[in-house]
């Protein structure tokens, strides 16, 4: 190939290069100033220079304290100025009576034509949306709808306010669920609190009436018993009396080959009635088999029979050893005998 005729043809492409770079690069500088016109100054103008705030900054609690303004009595200008102040200070649409909103919808009040008000308020818009949604999730409902209320004067069409309207509604209602659902929950532990109260206190009650009547049951047994102890003992001192009189005599009176007799009682053989048995009012009777010694003393005590069974078989046996005998004769000279008794328990006895 001809080098030639190869330079020549490169020399044409570089040649034909620098009149497309040339044009690009007018094209994006063109771009780049009417971005400048009628994006970045406009913005620069509403935001103003002082402070370079931005409207989508959350605005600071002492931001939000500021006092109201009074815009019937602000000219134009003032309006602007204020504006552009809250603008810095990020008081894009609240509190209410200084924000940025309210002054430019003032100004456009006065002056409809505005450029620079309808261009603020449109480009903060989506700032002071935002803003509302923020304080419908801190469920200060009042602000919300005030707030959605001055976007409705900006674009009261705009899908946005639809949305958040939506928000405050569900946010709303699961308030008043969350609230309902504390008044239910404290109404239950309400509820639940008094019966546990009202069971204990019937509880307490059932329990003071058996114990009060466990210890009358307790204190009437207990005189029964020392009652019956002290009918015994007269009886017994009588009996045993009236015996030591009977035996004196019969000796006199015995005919020189002497007595046989079997064994004579010399006092009344009369139980105690078992505490449980008189509380139960249980009725019965014991056969005891027994020895009655020369000395007239009882050993040897055996039940025989009971009914009901191992119910009245101490006391029976404890009034035996307790009982006092003139022993059995046989021609005149004491001897131990066996003897078996039938001893009644009847409540009749201990009245």
């Amino acid at each position: 190939m001809d080098t030639r005729n190869s330079r020549y043809a490169r020399s044409r492409a570089r040649g034909a290069i620098k009149p497309i770079t040339i044009a690009v690069l007018a094209i994006v500088a063109g771009l780049a100033i009417l971005s400048w016109i009628f994006i970045i100054k406009p913005h620069e103008d509403i935001v103003g220079a002082d402070a370079g705030g931005h409207p989508s900054t959350p605005v600071a609690a002492t931001q939000q304290a500021a006092p109201p303004v009074n815009v019937e009595a602000l000219s134009l200008n003032d309006l602007l100025d204020e504006a552009r102040k809250a603008m810095n200070q990020q008081r894009v649409i609240s509190p209410a009576g200084n924000n940025a909103f309210e002054f430019y919808l003032k100004v456009l009040q006065k002056q409809p034509g505005n450029q620079t008000a309808a261009d603020a308020l449109r480009e903060t818009f989506p700032f002071a949306a935002s803003n509302v949604e923020q304080v419908i999730n801190q469920r200060d409902f009042n602000e919300a709808e005030r707030e959605i209320d001055l976007l409705a004067k900006v674009d009261p069409t705009n899908y946005t306010l639809t949305i958040l309207r939506s928000k405050l509604d569900a946010q709303r209602k699961t308030l008043d669920e969350e609230q309902q659902k504390q008044l239910d929950d404290q109404r239950q532990a309400d509820v639940a609190a008094q019966k546990a109260a009202t069971d204990k206190a019937a509880a307490d009650q059932a329990a003071a009436q058996k114990a009060a009547a466990d210890k009358a049951a307790a204190q009437a047994a207990l005189v029964a018993q020392q009652q019956e102890k002290a009918k015994e003992e007269q009886e017994a001192k009588a009996k045993e009396a009236a015996t030591t009189t009977e035996t004196a005599s019969a000796t006199n009176a015995a005919p020189a080959g002497g007595e046989t007799r079997d064994a004579i009682p010399i006092s009344t053989i009369r139980p105690r009635y078992p505490a449980t048995a008189l509380r139960n009012s249980q009725e019965g009777w014991v056969d005891v088999q027994y020895t009655v010694n020369v000395d007239g003393s009882v050993s040897d005590i055996t039940v025989v029979s009971a009914e009901p069974r191992h119910v009245f078989d101490g006391a029976a046996m404890d009034a035996l050893r307790r009982a006092k005998f003139s022993p059995a004769l046989r021609d005149g000279e004491a001897i131990a005998s066996q003897q078996q008794k039938r001893i009644e328990f009847k409540l009749s006895t201990t009245q």
